[in-house]
């Protein structure tokens, strides 16, 4: 079988995380006991996620002239993602998000886009000819929202499977909707997305199908210790989520997506699909970071299988 081509249209930034014994109270000072700086942003996550897998992976992307510019492009050059739509300004830094993760595995993230809201729907046409030759197509919210629907305007054109992570939440039109193959939110944002309580794995299912009737065709809602609810038109199916001990659950979303999007490519059952992607996002919360947590694909033979 050939190499599962994927495109990734997204956000690229520098991670700054530091474990705490618990989330602090407001005004209050505490002492941490571990400082680590990665590669983060959802777009950079889920394209070295699917490349860990083997998937041959191209990111279009945007960061600053900076030192945090230049410590993303070289991540990306030793993952092995092309290089090529890595564009560049000096109109601002590089993005950063500096994350809190207390002793339960529980995070406090703030974003700071920088570079990332400076890629415009002008630098995804240049990149047009790598997204229409790709399998499968991965957008995010962490970029502006023009620039996301374009991507996807597209992969529709080219028909590109398409997968949108709509994160962070917001309200999203029937019109980019209709351009998705599939969904991947988490609970708030499918309560932000739809407007429907997502208190029960009842109501969760409901706003799964608001979604779906929204536009999209295929809606894969990812909850966390209760796992991941799959609504499609065949119907509804819950995965359990897989126990493990959580040390970190910072990335799990972007590794279930990115895992996903890899297996979707190589063109496994949708169900198959999802229930692969279960498992590798349990195995990564296991360890403290982002990307560093992503298993490679030999590390993992025997969960695969």
């Amino acid at each position: 079988m050939s190499v599962p081509k994927i495109c990734v249209v997204g956000s690229s930034n520098i991670d700054l995380i530091a474990k705490i014994p618990r989330l602090p109270k407001m005004g209050e000072t505490l002492l941490g006991r571990y400082f680590h700086m990665s590669c983060g942003g959802k777009g950079a996550n889920q394209a070295v996620m699917a490349g860990k897998l083997g998937a041959q992976i191209s990111i279009v992307t945007k960061v600053g002239q900076d030192h945090l510019g230049e410590i993303i492009r070289k991540n990306y050059e030793e993952m092995g993602v092309d290089p090529r739509f890595i564009f560049a300004t000096a109109e601002t830094s590089s993005g950063v998000a500096p994350i809190l993760v207390d002793d339960e595995g529980r995070n406090l993230l703030v974003y700071i886009p920088g570079a990332n809201m400076l890629l415009s729907p002008e630098d995804v046409e240049r990149a047009a000819e790598r997204i229409a030759a790709a399998d499968v197509l991965v957008c995010q919210l962490e970029i502006p929202l023009e620039s996301s629907q374009r991507a996807l305007q597209i992969g529709r054109k080219n028909d590109v499977r398409t997968i949108l992570n709509p994160a962070p939440g917001r309200s999203l039109s029937a019109e980019l909707l209709e351009l998705c193959d599939v969904v991947v939110p988490n609970e708030t944002e499918t309560e932000i997305i739809t407007g429907l309580p997502v208190d029960t794995e009842d109501q969760i299912a409901a706003a799964g199908r608001r979604l779906r009737d929204m536009g999209c065709d295929v809606v894969i809602i990812t909850m966390g210790h209760r796992g991941v609810m799959l609504v499609s038109g065949k119907g509804t199916e819950h995965f359990p989520a897989v126990k493990t001990e959580a040390v970190d659950t910072t990335g799990a979303g972007d590794a279930f997506v990115g895992s996903f999007a890899y297996f979707l490519a190589r063109g496994k059952p949708l169900e198959e699909s999802v229930r692969r992607a279960n498992s590798i996002a349990a195995y990564t919360v296991g360890k403290v970071g982002t990307q560093v947590s992503f298993p490679w694909r030999h590390e993992i033979v025997d969960l695969l299988r």
